[in-house]
């Protein structure tokens, strides 16, 4: 007679077929993510279960909730955001949005990051439903985390305001499933400089937006330099320090016109120990600067700094609940560990959840082409996820 297989291995084996589908699903973040959440809820509907909605304010895209268990506090929130990166001019060997199996590779956008963590913790549901919980799990899936955490604030909005309050968040970034327990931050800022259009022989009639939007950049870079000096050689992280970037330009119209308009993209990536707005506190007074200046040539000019996304760091916290019980979930008795990107996690906990990023797959995968989740990950989530629900009995 066969062995039977082990509820990790049935759970890996219930994970797989729901990672294909959810990989089906285009959910770039310029698209709707509904057809996901449809899904989801149609799955999770018909195990007797009744997931909520949280719909963005325009209604095209939603958050979705859903808590097994016993209603106390002390449950465990598992958060993954629904949307992918763009697959646009990346040279993929096969259809990104169709999961394909090589070896031991899953490849498809998303697998990694962060479909492989939503399919584990929908295919935990049966076990979760069977086991006689003490305590509660809350699926937390989210939209738009790659275009600045947009969809995460409702959701802990509504975490916070109907559930008995959680023990702590796991947000299943891929981190090969070892646990994170720090991120930096990331503010990102849009820039538009407006002038007056005049011949470029005749300077004394207009306002070039290109050139005094330089002005604007080498202060800036001139700001990343001095982060980068000051980097502390004992940070966590990698790089160091804060890194500030331009990201995206865009402006003019010929050599020989002085253009109207130019704008770019910057973002801030700090630490817990940075505080965004004084270290930008001299681009912002150049900005007002070369706003007053442009506006004396060419009333109709201007700089307009407009904030797109401001995403919390996750702060470490040393001995805390969250890191101690997520390591002996993952089998984790490894170094602590800091990550230069930015996720939900820091927004989960200023909202005083403790939370910890631990999920499967690579960041070396997430927004690259031919993006994949190695077999074993899903495999090890699986026993990740068995050994949560076997924790939330006791």
């Amino acid at each position: 007679m066969a062995a039977q297989p082990s509820r990790a291995e049935s759970l890996a084996g219930r994970a797989l077929p729901i990672l294909e589908r959810l990989v089906a699903f285009d959910t770039t973040s310029q698209n709707s993510n509904l057809a996901l959440i449809g899904w989801a809820e149609d799955y999770l509907r018909a195990q007797g279960l009744q997931p909520r909605r949280i719909a963005s304010a325009d209604g095209g895209k939603a958050n979705l909730l859903i808590s097994i268990g016993p209603p106390v506090e002390g449950g465990i929130v598992l958060s993954g955001h629904t949307d992918v990166v763009p697959t646009a001019g990346q040279a993929w060997t096969s259809e990104p949005f169709s999961l394909v199996r090589r070896g031991g590779r899953l490849v498809g956008r998303g697998a990694a990051d962060m479909k492989g963590f939503l399919a584990l913790a929908l295919a935990a549901t049966p076990d979760l439903l069977a086991a006689p919980l003490k305590r509660p799990a809350h699926l937390a899936f989210s939209y738009d985390e790659e275009v600045g955490c947009l969809g995460a604030p409702a959701l802990i909005a509504a975490i916070a305001a109907d559930l008995p309050k959680p023990a702590l968040c796991i947000v299943g970034e891929p981190t090969n499933l070892e646990v994170v327990a720090a991120h930096k931050g990331v503010s990102v800022w849009r820039v538009t400089v407006t002038g007056r259009e005049a011949h470029s022989a005749q300077t004394h009639l207009g306002a070039s937006a290109v050139m005094e939007a330089t002005r604007l950049m080498a202060k800036l870079v001139a700001i990343a330099r001095r982060l980068e000096r000051e980097a502390d050689p004992a940070s966590p992280f990698e790089p160091k320090g804060a890194s500030l970037t331009i990201g995206q330009v865009a402006g003019g119209e010929a050599a020989n016109i002085l253009a109207r308009e130019c704008a770019f993209l910057f973002d801030l990536r700090a630490g817990a120990g940075l505080d965004p707005a004084a270290a930008l506190a001299p681009f912002f007074a150049l900005a007002r600067r070369v706003d007053k200046e442009i506006k004396a040539r060419a009333p109709e000019g201007g700089v307009k700094v407009e904030p797109l996304a401001d995403v919390p760091p996750l702060a470490p916290d040393p001995g805390g609940e969250a890191e101690a019980f997520v390591r002996t979930l993952a089998g984790d008795n490894g170094p602590r560990r800091a990550a230069s990107f930015a996720s939900e996690a820091g927004q989960f906990q200023r909202a005083g959840v403790p939370t910890v990023l631990c999920g499967p797959g690579s960041i070396d995968q997430a927004h690259r082409p031919d993006e994949y989740l190695e077999l074993a990950q899903l495999e090890r989530g699986a026993a990740f996820m068995t050994r949560l629900v076997e924790a939330l009995t006791r």
